[in-house]
């Protein structure tokens, strides 16, 4: 499957005083990818998170490259590295969308824990058979 493309606008809010997106925010706009990859294959986390499934991230590796600055069209990337029966694994990328250079790549590992279990301690979970066979569809 090749990689699903989410485009975000950077806006003022995202920079610091110099005009240039502030390291944290690449995080947010990796998450707004995720989510809007799982939204494009039919899994809406509100209905999820209502039955007490949940995915945490675990694990982050960051490589900022270049900056993006306010008002840069970006695009952001996800696409699955590796998928078990209790997390997956994705590779993420942020490139300007004027040129296709690459801004920001990361590794990002996501737990699916269940959230109605407080004594779990958050620990992870097998995925409910309906996640786990959309996700392994869109491998």
């Amino acid at each position: 499957m090749s990689a699903f493309v989410w485009p975000v606008r950077v806006y003022y809010e995202d920079t610091d005083a110099g005009g240039i997106v502030y390291y944290a925010n690449y995080l947010k706009f990796l998450e707004r990818a995720r989510t809007e990859w799982l939204r494009s294959l039919g899994i809406e986390q509100d209905s999820w998170l209502a039955a007490r499934v949940g995915f945490v991230v675990r694990q982050l590796q960051l490589e900022l490259l270049q900056p993006a600055r306010f008002n840069d069209e970006l695009l952001v990337s996800v696409e699955v590295l590796k998928l078990g029966r209790a997390s997956v694994q994705f590779q993420q990328s942020v490139q300007l969308k004027s040129s296709g250079e690459s801004l920001c790549v990361a590794q990002v590992k996501a737990a699916c824990v269940d959230l109605g279990n407080a004594d779990s301690g958050l620990r992870a979970v097998p995925m409910p058979a309906a996640i786990y066979e959309v996700l392994k569809g869109a491998h």
